[in-house]
């Protein structure tokens, strides 16, 4: 799979070891976020991720911030992207199977590098469960129609 990534300054060091491990899964990475911890604006590298996610130009998408909230919430407004903020690996896993999200964010300041690993494995792996779940999928994209985006 090709999975997009991006961070801010407060994420650089972890985006890079988590670049590494993706691809240590067999995956291709997009690197759309910064390299350096010179300071940034994270809603610059959520559109780009959510906008790579969203025409298909990646299959996937990691968004790491201080938090992982402010860039999800960035990702979140192009229409048809689904990022879910987590804190653990089972979360990570559900947001795919239940929510067929399309990118993960978490936070550097908030999680350490094995457990966004462990994320990480845990979304990748998962498949959406489709069923029960698609309806609710459905009415994301109805809720998107309704607002314009």
């Amino acid at each position: 799979m090709k999975i997009a990534m991006g961070n801010d300054h407060a994420a650089t060091a972890l985006k890079l070891e988590i670049m590494e491990y993706v691809k240590e899964l067999g995956h291709e990475v997009l690197n759309f976020g910064a390299d350096t911890n010179e300071r940034c604006d994270y809603p610059v590298f959520g559109e780009k991720v959510g906008r790579a996610v969203a025409s298909g130009e990646a299959d996937l998408g990691i968004l790491i911030c201080g938090t992982g909230v402010g860039i999800s919430i960035a990702a979140n407004k192009v229409k048809g992207v689904r990022a879910g903020v987590c804190s653990d690996a089972t979360t990570a896993r559900l947001i795919r199977e239940h929510n067929n999200a399309n990118i993960l964010a978490f936070g550097a300041r908030i999680v350490g590098s094995e457990l966004a690993r462990d994320m990480v494995k845990a979304y990748l792996e998962a498949e959406f469960a489709g069923g029960r779940h698609q309806t609710r999928i459905d009415m994301f994209a109805e809720i998107e129609e309704r607002s314009g985006l």
